[in-house]
């Protein structure tokens, strides 16, 4: 028998610029190899702040079975709904997409009807994606598993009071009536345990992201890696000023230009789809560093994977208010098999997988002094062919296919608990 789940998820591809796409995108592609067909109901492609112009990977010949997704109308309030470049705060919350509550439930409900699912999923950081989930899950019965990558209240940037009681409201219905939480990482694991006490540890479980090896095996190295004059250090995917703020290697990069270390005859950062440039620039100018540093649009994702192939060096920045996350590219870097610079704290979940995997260049992204000595220390190795990298045979264990197994199980299990749970109701 073909087991069934309802995933709630906003981040689906064309969106881009959040690593949520890829997880939700690949556990659906992966899950029938585990015996569970997957229903995704997401918002109409409008909603989305920035679409990607490539076909997404799941429609393309080598990526499996066709996803089947069904979209509901969805408005941005920040885009839709506001007059004079402002909106009332009510129509933001939980978030700007809350409207995609108002179609998602009864198309939810028409897919429930049609085809049976055993379990509904949902998945934040869109915290409206729970809150269909939750009234999906009051209206049929049906065990909930929440997706939550991060918890509910557990941002460095602290939300405007009604955001944060409505966000506090919504995670204890999470504890109340979700069967299981997922976490990404261990650190959010330990703060929904920190946050939530009443909850039982057997509901709470760790899925970490991910690479996918359909997707490197499509994506194509623009040129080989190494042997150029300038080496490139690629950090693909977002900064943020408050979780990834470059100030301080920018401070590195000023200081070791002025003492000759490094210039733009042999050296160039590479900061792609940044999403924030217009916050980057004036950095830049600041440290007068415009001629190490470029400002790169967004790819594609397998387009950005292919990048990563021919980087001479990744970097992954992760502050330590971010300790309990860990950047979904890490994964994809191992993959990618070229040497890795982390920025992070060195007590932090990040720094914790690098070990882990046997890669030591770890910088502490608040010092720019340290830095400074870590850079060095990296491209000396990097460009000696000596940088750390992990072994295959680890890599290979955090597969988006490995995830999705483990998600099965999860499933599994959750449905052989509800099972045992109607037996004694259906015998009285």
């Amino acid at each position: 028998m073909v087991k069934r789940v309802l995933m709630v998820a906003f981040q689906l591809p064309p969106m881009r610029g959040d690593a949520g796409v890829q997880r939700t995108l690949n556990f659906a592609r992966h899950l029938p190899a585990q015996g569970w067909q997957a229903q995704l109901l997401s918002a109409g492609v409008r909603a989305y702040p920035q679409r990607d112009p490539a076909p997404p990977a799941a429609a393309e010949p080598d990526a499996g079975p066709a996803l089947s997704v069904r979209r509901s109308l969805a408005l941005d309030a920040a885009r839709h709904l506001a007059l004079g470049g402002r909106h009332p705060d009510w129509l933001a919350q939980p978030d700007r997409w809350v409207s995609w509550w108002l179609s998602a439930v009864p198309a939810g409900l028409r897919l429930i009807q049609r085809q049976r699912p055993q379990l509904i999923w949902s998945c934040h950081p869109i915290a409206s994606a729970h809150l269909i989930a939750l009234t999906l899950h009051r209206l049929t019965g049906i065990p909930w598993v929440a997706d939550q990558r991060v918890a509910l209240g557990g941002d460095t940037e602290a939300p405007a009071e009604r955001t944060r009681r409505i966000h506090h409201w919504l995670e204890q219905k999470l504890a109340r009536h979700c069967a299981a939480i997922v976490c990404s990482a261990p650190g959010a694991v330990r703060e929904h345990q920190r946050r939530l006490p009443e909850l039982a540890a057997e509901r709470l479980a760790l899925i970490q992201d991910g690479y996918d090896e359909a997707d490197f095996a499509a994506a194509q190295a623009p040129r080989p890696a190494g042997g150029g004059a300038i080496f490139r250090l690629l950090h693909s995917g977002r900064i943020y000023p408050h979780g990834r703020d470059p100030r301080h290697l920018f401070a590195a990069l000023e200081r070791l230009r002025a003492d000759g270390e490094i210039g733009a005859a042999n050296f160039r950062l590479v900061l792609r789809g940044s999403d924030a440039d217009d916050y980057l620039r004036p950095l830049l100018a600041r440290f007068g560093i415009e001629p190490l540093v470029e400002l790169a649009p967004p790819l594609p994702h397998r387009e950005a994977l292919a990048e990563m192939l021919a980087a001479d060096g990744l970097l992954l920045l992760q502050a330590s208010a971010w300790n309990g996350r860990i950047p979904a590219k890490l994964y994809e870097y191992l993959r990618a098999a070229r040497p890795v610079l982390a920025l992070t704290d060195p007590a932090g979940d990040t720094a914790a997988t690098l070990r882990q995997a046997g890669i030591d260049t770890i910088g502490v992204l608040d010092s720019s002094a340290d830095i400074a000595s870590s850079l060095l220390r990296f491209l000396r190795l990097a460009r000696q062919g000596q940088a750390p990298s992990a072994r295959p045979a680890l890599v290979a264990r955090h597969t988006r296919a490995a995830r999705a197994q483990e998600l099965a199980a999860l499933f599994d299990r959750l449905l052989l608990e509800a099972d045992r749970q109607a037996a004694p109701a259906a015998a009285k």
